[in-house]
């Protein structure tokens, strides 16, 4: 699987958050090789603190697949899950999480790895610098 491919599409879903005035991270959901969703971040726009990139991706990609289990898929996020979406993650039993930038404040790597489903393949740091570059410029631009 083409890991790159996959995160650009998720930098761009990070860039339409971006314009919306959400946080940019952006989400996909690939399974076969296609991609079945992809997402950001809503919760300035649902005023719902839980309409994160990875819950709006995974209720699409179920949604798509008409399952509640995501046993065969991988999901792409610009920026490392927090420990709300690495349950949601668990509860799905994706296959396999790729995030770009570590997320040392809130991501659930702090907690545990242990957090997502036992078979779940964590991939770390795919266009790192990228994700990590969109989301300081987004907060920096946020500050001033």
């Amino acid at each position: 699987m083409d890991y790159e491919k996959y995160m650009r599409i998720a930098l761009a879903e990070a860039a339409d958050a971006e314009m919306e005035g959400e946080v940019p991270i952006g989400t996909v959901v690939v399974c076969g090789d296609k991609v079945i969703s992809r997402a950001h971040n809503r919760t300035e726009h649902l005023h719902d603190v839980t309409a994160h990139a990875e819950i709006m991706a995974i209720t699409a990609a179920e949604d798509y697949l008409g399952a509640k289990y995501l046993t065969d898929c991988t999901l792409f996020v610009t920026v490392e899950p927090c420990v709300m979406c690495a349950g949601a993650i668990a509860w799905a039993q994706l296959a396999e999480v790729v995030y770009g930038a570590a997320d040392e404040k809130r991501g659930f790597s702090k907690y545990s790895e242990k957090v997502l489903h036992p078979k779940t393949k964590l991939v770390k740091g795919v266009l790192a610098e990228e994700c990590e570059k969109k989301i300081k410029e987004f907060f920096a631009k946020k500050r001033k």
